[in-house]
């Protein structure tokens, strides 16, 4: 568990982190020389600053400017990508990113706590889908499935070998019920069917007729 001190986007809180955040945590207080707590000028309280050294807050251009430049080049790894440079908020966003598109995510409301945000609004901005996730919502949405069943078309073959043209033949298949109306695609109350009189629910006697009729 980490504390996490008052902030421009919310309040002091404590949220779990990583064991290796943790670990490399223990080993920057194990090598650094002890610290005196110092005043948080947000709230005036005296506490223990994590990016603390011979007695100084390190400023947070330091670590966007020097650090991360030489974590970057330690590791072999581009200083800057299509975005930009990396920095400290970047790191930010990714991890939320990261947690939001995982196997079994966060959702935004846990996100929003784990982030310390006091709006989703904001959190929002820090998250955002991957594709593959993206692919994986809209596929099992269905969506194009669900179309697919919506232009399958019944007919009526006794209609049509008794030469009824007066009489509906063909039924548009809705899932829930048949269409017979011919201009079926062009239709302004569209799903809106309960009351027309071209509708034809599944669960009737009238719908199990054309079925058997289809067959």
């Amino acid at each position: 568990m980490l504390d996490i001190p008052v902030h421009k986007t919310g309040t002091a809180l404590t949220k779990p982190i990583d064991a290796v955040v943790g670990d490399a945590i223990v080993a920057w207080e194990k090598v650094r020389p002890p610290q005196p707590r110092a005043d948080d000028i947000k709230t005036a309280e005296s506490v223990d600053f994590l990016f603390s050294f011979r007695a100084r807050r390190l400023p947070h251009a330091y670590l966007n400017q020097r650090l991360i430049p030489i974590l970057c080049r330690k590791a072999g790894i581009p200083r800057s990508d299509a975005r930009g440079n990396i920095s400290s908020h970047r790191a930010r966003s990714t991890i939320a990113s990261q947690l939001f598109n995982a196997k079994e995510p966060m959702t935004l409301f846990e996100l929003q706590a784990w982030l310390g945000h006091r709006s989703p609004v904001t959190t929002q901005h820090y998250v955002a889908f991957t594709p593959t996730r993206l692919a994986s919502a809209y596929t099992e949405a269905h969506y194009f499935q669900r179309n697919l069943r919506m232009m399958n078309v019944l007919i009526d073959q006794e209609a049509i070998k008794s030469g009824a043209i007066d009489e509906p033949w063909r039924y548009y298949d809705l899932g829930h019920g048949l269409c017979s109306y011919e201009f079926f695609d062009q239709c302004p109350h569209r799903m809106a069917c309960a009351r027309c009189d071209f509708y034809v629910p599944k669960q009737s006697s009238r719908a199990d007729l054309l079925t058997s009729r289809q067959a």
